[in-house]
């Protein structure tokens, strides 16, 4: 069909142009293409469109009546790839992002100011929650994903990595005791923050690794909150040093089982597709990783 709709709006090229010389270089097509393709339109419709000599190209009463019906059509779908062009390629309109409700509204919150500043001309819709939403069901454009994607359908563009930290309170630890290897974990108190529901952790001095399924005292979907737990001296926390880097550095917390380092989360912007990604999601896009790229939070040496 699509072809065929082709060899229409070429055919109105002909009879526009005046001759088929004319429409091949106004389409900057061969000669010899443009008349294969209109002896292959009239061979679908059946009937003549063009009586053609060496000196003069007529319409047929076919081609005339074909012509008048078809010409409207033809401009208005050329009218509307224009404006869908110049939408896709403008860099304005609205775009929806989901994203994780800490990691966005914390370390991201300088990339949005400067993105809104830059780009004036668009709305910024910012969805924060900490569950994983279907990016298809809340028509967002883009979206900040952490941890390993297993949605074959996203398209992904690595950010950067978000370094773990084992900490505890030292209240805690006069009470409980310090931890002297992983299996003492299973008798001390632990917080669990979603998502972080399964703690990964490898040695780097041996390449031993572990996979631990914590048995929590607390659970609790929000990091910040699970951060204050872990310094009121609740438990042991498994969380991003972006959420605790303050707490650590002046001891309010300090690191627990300091030889095992937990596997660094990467962080992904997703869409939905690859092909006609708007210029406005994807100059947020670069604009994203640009910010990344220069913060030293999602370049932790691991």
């Amino acid at each position: 069909m699509s072809a065929m709709l082709d060899d229409l709006a070429l055919f109105v090229a002909i009879v526009e142009a005046g001759s088929l010389n004319a429409a091949a270089a106004a389409e900057d097509l061969p000669p010899a293409t443009v008349t294969r393709r209109l002896q292959k339109l009239e061979s679908q419709l059946g009937y003549r469109l063009l009586n053609r000599s060496a000196r003069r190209m007529q319409p047929t009463a076919e081609g005339w009546q074909y012509y008048e019906q078809c010409r409207p059509l033809v401009h208005a779908l050329r009218q509307a790839t224009r404006q869908l062009d110049a939408s896709l390629s403008a860099v304005s309109g609205s775009i929806r992002v989901l994203a994780p409700v800490n990691f966005a509204s914390g370390l991201l919150t300088p990339a949005w100011i400067s993105f809104m500043r830059q780009y004036p001309a668009i709305r910024l819709e910012l969805e924060l929650s900490n569950r994983l939403q279907d990016m298809v069901s809340s028509g967002a454009d883009l979206a900040i994903r952490v941890g390993a994607l297993d949605d074959s359908s996203l398209m992904q563009r690595r950010l950067g990595s978000a370094a773990l930290v084992m900490v505890a309170a030292p209240a805690y630890l006069a009470r409980a005791g310090t931890p002297q290897d992983l299996a003492s974990l299973a008798q001390h108190e632990l917080i669990v923050a979603e998502p972080l529901r399964t703690w990964r952790l490898r040695r780097p001095g041996d390449g031993a690794e572990m996979v631990l399924q914590p048995q929590a005292r607390l659970r609790v979907n929000e990091m910040r909150l699970a951060v204050e737990m872990a310094e009121a001296g609740i438990g042991v926390l498994l969380c991003p040093l972006l959420q605790c880097r303050a707490e650590v550095a002046d001891g309010r917390l300090v690191r627990v089982l300091p030889d095992w380092m937990p596997q660094p989360r990467h962080v992904y912007a997703v869409w939905t597709q690859r092909r006609y990604l708007p210029a406005r999601v994807r100059v947020l896009l670069e604009h994203l990783a640009r910010f990344a790229q220069d913060c030293p939070a999602l370049n932790e040496p691991t």
